[in-house]
């Protein structure tokens, strides 16, 4: 987006780019600063000094007019989706959506589990006000559910959680409870795009971005391998730059990577935040859609001795793992007092239903269910269409990244631009979305090399294969610029990237 001169907002916000599909909104904000209007935030990775908006409406404020420019700015392919949704009887020509990462494979098996009559309950304490951290019983099936799932090695405490509409909430919840206005949360690139805004939109807080790339540099390492090195380095940049950061972002399973941290890698990371005595926040809300036997994914809450507890804070969710993102339901474990309480008074703005918090404790204490009915036949879904997409994309040759986590690949599509810029990646993201369908691009992830592509493949059969034929029409329409691929497409895919 062109800058303006002058005459903007007190507001500093990261070059603007278009969005990931789950929140449709632009990317790389940075944070309001207290300062002149012609003063300038120092320049940081991921954020630069974006004196815009689209929105100079005299009806609103300077918050305001930047609040509706998220919202013209949204990305071009959510609403050209929106207007031509394919269904398959009454617009099957209309566009399938391979880019939002929602799990669409267990309507069956969750709408006859949500219509049982223990579901329907109504009684008095679910129609008044409740404790705004959530009603005591689901607080405690929460920590009974996180403890079995989380493996933890002592049972979690109910006095430590806190339940609110999403994970979207609980980020911005965090992000102002944790920061002063201008300050920063440490982030690895690539990343879910839509936390850029979850953290600036209240508390004015930004991201710098820890950069990752695809180079395999030896036998122990894998592409976009997160790094404490990589970590020192954004944080000795951010400071250099008079920028404080507050805190570290994580999220295992990783989006859009589909990676798993190790219990030593959490570790290390955990024991540099230690160090410089910053806030962690982990992020598992994929850590039930784990559908390779062979991957050994460990939740935090199993490791033994947090190097620092109260700066731990772990958020999940039931919008992935239980296909229910329209339902609106997540939850924060931290031993923090202070910031249990803090974010518990922003959940009188972003609280439940007493009718769904009873729904969500029935459904989390069935624990039968759960594990011989829901998470058997959602793992069996999520592996047969992540191996139909990845036998499609062997097919194309397309090497990509699959670590049997998720509902999504990472597939390199650098060979099919033209030149290595991310004008050229939305070219080829416009080909698609001209030829009916709509991937999510590398930008709307900060990835630093253009030319990567998220394929969502959490979605019935029939969807999935109308959408990777018109994927394959697009790609062979290019089949003569891939046979003598650019000069910086040269390295060859690894184990991992395949």
């Amino acid at each position: 987006f062109p800058q303006k001169e002058s005459g903007a907002p007190a507001t500093c916000m990261g070059p603007a780019s278009t969005q990931d599909l789950n929140s449709s909104y632009g990317d790389g904000m940075a944070g309001e600063c207290s300062r002149k209007p012609d003063q300038k935030l120092p320049e940081l990775r991921g954020m630069g000094d974006l004196t815009m908006f689209s929105s100079d409406s005299s009806y609103l404020s300077s918050r305001g007019r930047m609040i509706k420019w998220f919202w013209d700015s949204a990305e071009e392919g959510y609403r050209t989706y929106h207007m031509d949704e394919y269904d398959e009887d009454k617009n099957p020509s209309g566009i399938i959506n391979l880019g939002t990462s929602e799990n669409k494979l267990c309507f069956d098996l969750l709408s006859e589990r949500l219509s049982q009559q223990d579901m329907q309950w109504v009684e008095p304490s679910l129609l008044q006000y409740p404790d705004w951290r959530g009603h005591l019983f689901l607080r405690e099936e929460v920590a009974k559910f996180l403890s079995f799932y989380c493996k933890s090695p002592a049972p979690l405490k109910p006095e430590n959680v806190v339940v609110l509409n999403g994970c979207a909430s609980l980020f911005s919840a965090l992000a102002t409870v944790l920061c002063e206005a201008g300050e920063a949360f440490l982030i690895p690139t690539p990343y879910y795009g839509a936390i850029t805004q979850h953290v600036y939109l209240y508390g004015h807080v930004r991201l710098a971005y820890v950069y990752l790339d695809s180079e395999v540099t030896g036998t122990d390492t894998r592409p976009f391998q997160l790094t404490v090195e990589k970590l020192e380095m954004a944080l000795q940049e951010a400071n250099s730059k008079g920028v404080k950061v507050k805190g570290l972002i994580l999220i295992n399973p990783q989006n859009p990577l589909g990676d798993i941290y190790s219990p030593g890698e959490l570790q290390e990371y955990l024991v540099f935040a230690k160090r410089h005595e910053l806030h962690v926040i982990v992020d598992e809300v994929y850590m039930l859609s784990v559908f390779e036997d062979s991957v050994g994914y460990r939740s935090v809450l199993s490791l033994e001795g947090l190097p620092d507890p109260q700066r731990t804070h772990v958020m999940w969710a039931t919008s992935k793992d239980f296909g229910m993102s329209g339902l609106r339901f997540g939850t924060l474990y931290t031993e923090n007092q202070d910031v249990a309480t803090a974010v518990a008074s922003l959940c009188r703005y972003h609280g439940l239903s007493g009718l769904v918090q009873h729904q969500m404790a029935q459904l989390l204490r069935d624990r039968d269910w759960i594990n011989q009915v829901y998470l058997p036949g959602n793992h069996a879904r999520l592996k047969a269409a992540c191996a139909y997409v990845s036998e499609e994309l062997r097919a194309l040759r397309i090497p990509f990244l699959s670590r049997g986590a998720g509902f999504f690949i990472w597939a390199d599509l650098r060979k099919y631009l033209r030149k290595a810029t991310f004008e050229e990646e939305m070219l080829l993201w416009r080909r698609f979305l001209h030829n009916k369908v709509l991937l999510s691009f590398g930008k709307a992830f900060e990835c630093k090399e253009p030319g990567w592509f998220r394929f969502v493949f959490s979605d019935k059969a029939q969807r999935l294969r109308l959408g990777m034929q018109r994927v394959r029409q697009v790609l062979e329409g290019d089949a003569q610029m891939a046979e003598d691929p650019p000069p910086w497409q040269t390295q060859e895919p690894s184990d991992q990237c395949r």
